[in-house]
C-alpha cells in the first residue's frame, strides 16, 4: 500500500497544467486531494476556491486549512515576468512575491501546528532553478523562488525531529501554459529547452512519496547551480549571450509579459 492512502493533501495551483497532472498522479495513490486555485479543478477530491494574492483571501484560507486536518501542503502555484526588472511597476513586482513566496510561507505557517501535534506531516514547496540560478530579465521571480528555497531549508532545519519533512523541488522551464508567447521566443532563441509536464510532475510525485528533502531537475541545471554558488562570475559569463538577446527582445518595448 503506497505511504499516500488516505492522506489528506491540499494543493495550490491545482487549476494549472502541473497542478492538475500531481493531482491525479496523487489521487490513484489513494490519496484524498483539495485543490487551491482561483477556479476549481476537476482533477481533485474537493475545492477551495481562493486569490492567493488577496491579503483577505489567504487570510481566511490559512484559517480554514488550520481548522481541517492536513496531512501534505503541496505548494505547487506560482507566476512569472519576463521582462525588464524596472517595466515590472509596483503591483506585478507585489503580486510576484504574494503567489511566490508570500502565500507557501503563511499556508504553511497555517498547517505546521497540526503536524507537530500528530508527529507527522509534509510540506512540499515547487520552486525554480532560478531560485538557485538567479536568472536576468525573471528578475522578481528568481528572487522569489530563492526566497521560497530558503524557507523550505530554514523550515526543515527548524522541524528537525519532529516528524515533519520538508520538501524542495526545483523543475526547469516546463511546457505548459506557464509560458507566454514572449518566453517561447526567447526559449527558440537561445535554444533552451523546456520539459515535458508529465514527466515533471512524475517527478515531484516521487518526491513526495519518498519524503525527499531537495530535489533538482535537469543535470546541466544542477551544474549551473554548483557553479553559481562557487564561482558566479563564470556563470555570469555563460549567461552574457542570453542577457543580450533578451536585451533586444525589449529593446523596442514598454513592457514585459505576465503569465
Amino acid at each position: 500500500m503506497s505511504r499516500l492512502e488516505g492522506r489528506h493533501i491540499v494543493l495550490t495551483g491545482a487549476a494549472g497544467g502541473l497542478g492538475g497532472l500531481l493531482a491525479a498522479r496523487l489521487r490513484a495513490r489513494g490519496a484524498y486531494v483539495t485543490g487551491i486555485d482561483r477556479i476549481a479543478s476537476s482533477a481533485c477530491d474537493d475545492h477551495l476556491v481562493a486569490d492567493l494574492a488577496d491579503p483577505e483571501a489567504l487570510t481566511d484560507l490559512a484559517r480554514t486549512l488550520a481548522e481541517r486536518r492536513v496531512d501534505i501542503l503541496a505548494n505547487v502555484a506560482g507566476l512569472q515576468y519576463f521582462g525588464p526588472f524596472e517595466q515590472q511597476g509596483v503591483s506585478r513586482i507585489a503580486l510576484g512575491y504574494a503567489v511566490n513566496l508570500v502565500a507557501p510561507a503563511v499556508l504553511a505557517g497555517a498547517v505546521v501546528p497540526q503536524m507537530i501535534a500528530r508527529g507527522d506531516g509534509q510540506i512540499v514547496n515547487i520552486g525554480s532553478v532560478m531560485g538557485a540560478v538567479p536568472y536576468p530579465y525573471f528578475t522578481a521571480y528568481s528572487s522569489a523562488k530563492a526566497g521560497l528555497k530558503g524557507l523550505s531549508q530554514a523550515l526543515r532545519r527548524e522541524l528537525g525531529g519532529r516528524g515533519i519533512a520538508v520538501t524542495h523541488v526545483a523543475p526547469r522551464a516546463v511546457r505548459t501554459g506557464f509560458n507566454t508567447a514572449t518566453i517561447e521566443h526567447f526559449m527558440a532563441l537561445t535554444k533552451m529547452t523546456a520539459d515535458d509536464p508529465a514527466a515533471v510532475a512524475d517527478r515531484i510525485f516521487r518526491a513526495i512519496e519518498r519524503r525527499e528533502r531537495d530535489v533538482s531537475i535537469g543535470l546541466p541545471e544542477r551544474v549551473f547551480t554548483q557553479l553559481n554558488a562557487m564561482l558566479p562570475g563564470v556563470v555570469d559569463r555563460g549567461l552574457a549571450g542570453q542577457v543580450l538577446t533578451a536585451r533586444g527582445l525589449f529593446q523596442d518595448k514598454t513592457s514585459g509579459a505576465l503569465s
